[in-house]
């Protein structure tokens, strides 16, 4: 059986990547065993241990397509309000905006 094949028997259908500075994000899209779709978003972040050694930290949402609408209207509400109200500084690019503060 193919690695795509495994993928698909797993229920994984559709994997975007999209790297962003510092992170990556990963929209997954997966189904039930009912056949019914899902998305998970997943925030990706290189760490160091204390050995040194790097690992991934993972922060991972699911949403179900009942709550897809609401979602988006959701997050484009939240990202209008920053565009159009967020004071302009230097680090406005984004790339280096740190939420490890927050």
């Amino acid at each position: 059986m193919s690695e795509e094949q495994e993928k698909t028997e797993r229920g994984d259908l559709f994997s975007k990547p999209v790297r962003a500075g510092k992170r990556t994000y990963f929209f997954d899209v997966k189904s039930t065993k009912g056949n019914d779709y899902y998305l998970t978003i997943t925030e990706s972040k290189k760490r160091f241990g204390q050995d040194g050694k790097f690992f991934y930290e993972k922060h991972k949402i699911f949403l179900y397509k009942e709550d897809f609408e609401k979602f988006v209207e959701g997050l484009n509400e939240a990202v209008n309000h920053i565009k159009e109200n967020a004071p302009v500084t230097e680090s406005s690019g984004g790339s280096d905006v740190s939420f490890d503060d927050l």
